[in-house]
């Protein structure tokens, strides 16, 4: 039997690359979605150097054919996706008063629309046991109105997530946004690293006790 296979749209060196090693280190594969190759690079040397399979594109998850055409190829080659860990949005520095309508819609088709594109484009290599998981924020809840937008993305997301998982529990595929109620740190209870963690301990939860948000607060 093939080994389960993660894929991490947003793949970064932060808290979406600990996800990936997170899971590595538990025996799945993983196909890495991002934006810079040398990132990417460094991360799949990582991630092969702990004995996992690994695919890579490059591309705007914003653009929704190229989106779409690269999770179909990491369904086909793998021949399944087990787990889907999406963790982009976009932090612009502005408030309600500066914040355009255009960069509005522009911040929320990164954090929140990307991931219909990529739950669809997963789905067909996706069956009963399967998960997606997301990057939340306490900005869903307490936004910074310096930046407004991300509370808005942070906000939506979750509440997307939620929709997902009534649609998807039918199948036997769960969603869950992992709401951080924190600020990302080098050290302490919010490193890249003790997220990761909390996201793999909700995507690995009973699924009778699931519930489509859990909070890491740390």
């Amino acid at each position: 039997m093939s080994r389960p296979v993660l894929v991490v749209v947003g793949a970064g060196p932060g808290v979406s690359g600990s996800v990936a090693r997170r899971f590595a280190d538990e025996g799945h594969d993983v196909a890495l979605l991002g934006q810079d190759q040398g990132v990417l690079d460094r991360l799949v040397a990582d991630l092969e150097a702990r004995g996992a399979a690994v695919q890579h594109a490059v591309a705007d998850v914003t653009d929704e054919q190229a989106a779409r055409e690269a999770v179909r190829r990491f369904g086909e080659h793998a021949g399944r996706i087990d787990v889907l860990h999406f963790n982009p949005s976009a932090y612009r520095e502005k408030d309600p008063l500066t914040l355009t309508v255009d960069e509005l819609l522009a911040d929320v088709a990164l954090g929140v629309g990307a991931l219909l594109t990529v739950v669809q484009a997963a789905r067909p290599h996706m069956t009963a046991g399967g998960r997606v998981s997301v990057t939340g924020s306490m900005a869903a809840d307490d936004p910074w109105q310096g930046a407004a937008s991300l509370g808005v993305q942070k906000a939506g997301v979750r509440n997307l997530v939620h929709s997902l998982d009534k649609t998807l529990s039918p199948d036997g595929i769960r969603a869950v946004s992992v709401t951080v109620r924190g600020t990302l740190a080098r050290q302490g209870a919010f490193t890249p690293d003790r997220v990761a963690e909390a996201i793999w301990s909700a995507v690995t939860r009973d699924p009778d006790r699931w519930t489509s948000e859990v909070p890491y607060s740390g």
